[in-house]
């Protein structure tokens, strides 16, 4: 591929159906097998040589020559790398201001709702454009439902989750001091895996009333469940909607934040508020047995809830149908010189 920048085509028209877009092209001297290309259907990319980036005008129309390679993106490591790391920010921040707010003035429900939301903000900004800014199961099931993500990436994401939300957990619970379990419970014998249960999810005589009551009042498991089923719905139709390639990426970030800060707000003196089955998951891990026996309703809860935002979304507002010539992890080998604009 030439080192110059393509020249744009004079009058080239606006196609009517534009395929998905790659994240660049390259030159290769082992191209990948190739796919049937039709020259009326372009390819939206941005060129790039073997040595630096050619960066393409804005809204022109430019021919590349055959034999192109256009490579779609991040490849699977990179993107499930990007899903650990964002886990990780969110659990570890997250959970670690929830541990200490009894005594580090952060707001107590107020600060550990910003600093998840906070930290899936930063998180968003920092690697979405890798991954998609998942760093929640229940996110990535909505996401496969609602025909954003592939199918053959949900349980890899969910492992990468899994495992960045455990090992944040694990930074946490050994690095709590040895005495503070005792003086937080005012010299009782308390072991840590009890103080750290307090960041645990759990319904009925281990919902945040009933420890505050003294078991008096408890939110059940049927209320635990549709609380839990209706805020992840929410939040991921809130997700859905502001990623639409209709709306405006740049809000992407702040809107998803917010709205997990806000719906933590609300399922927090239910369940300890969840939304997320690998949170609730890292945190059961090291708490007291009774989490790991209440943690399947924090799988169930939000997948469902994912499930039926994923499923309104498709049926009310989902996006024109675009077809593609290739996958997010494959390559298109142009037979013949291809159309390539970029919007």
């Amino acid at each position: 591929m030439s080192q110059q920048k393509p020249e744009p085509t004079e009058g080239a028209p606006e196609p009517e159906d534009t395929t998905a877009a790659a994240a660049g092209t390259t030159a290769s001297s082992t191209p990948a097998p190739a796919s049937p290309a039709d020259p009326a259907e372009p390819v939206v990319a941005v060129a790039e040589t073997d040595d630096d980036a050619t960066e393409l005008d804005e809204g022109d129309a430019y021919v590349l020559p055959a034999g192109s390679v256009v490579a779609a993106g991040p490849g699977l490591l990179a993107r499930l790398g990007a899903e650990a790391f964002g886990t990780f920010l969110l659990v570890l921040v997250g959970l670690g201001v929830a541990l200490y707010s009894a005594f580090s003035n952060t707001g107590g429900g107020l600060g550990v709702a910003l600093g998840f939301g906070i930290a899936v903000l930063a998180g968003i900004i920092a690697v979405g454009r890798v991954s998609g800014g998942h760093f929640n199961p229940a996110v990535t099931f909505g996401a496969c439902l609602a025909g954003r993500t592939s199918f053959k990436d949900l349980l890899p994401y969910w492992l990468a989750q899994v495992v960045g939300g455990a090992l944040a957990a694990a930074v946490l619970f050994l690095t709590v001091p040895a005495a503070l379990p005792g003086l937080v419970s005012q010299g009782a014998q308390t072991s840590t895996r009890t103080f750290f249960s307090s960041v645990a999810n759990g319904y009925a005589d281990h919902s945040p009333l009933a420890t505050l009551s003294g078991g008096q009042a408890e939110f059940s498991l049927v209320v635990a469940l549709l609380v839990e089923a209706v805020a992840t719905a929410v939040f991921v139709g809130v997700i859905l909607g502001a990623t639409d390639r209709r709306a405006n990426k740049q809000h992407v970030p702040f809107a998803v934040g917010l709205a997990l800060a806000v719906l933590l707000l609300v399922a927090t003196p239910v369940t300890n508020g969840s939304l997320n089955p690998a949170r609730s998951l890292a945190a059961a891990i090291f708490s007291d047995g009774w989490a790991l026996s209440q943690v399947w309703l924090f799988w169930v809860a939000p997948l469902l809830g994912a499930a039926i935002a994923a499923l309104v979304y498709r049926a009310f507002a989902a996006e024109p149908p675009e077809d593609s010539l290739f996958g997010e992890d494959e390559l298109y080998v142009a037979e013949e010189d291809v159309l390539v604009v970029e919007r």
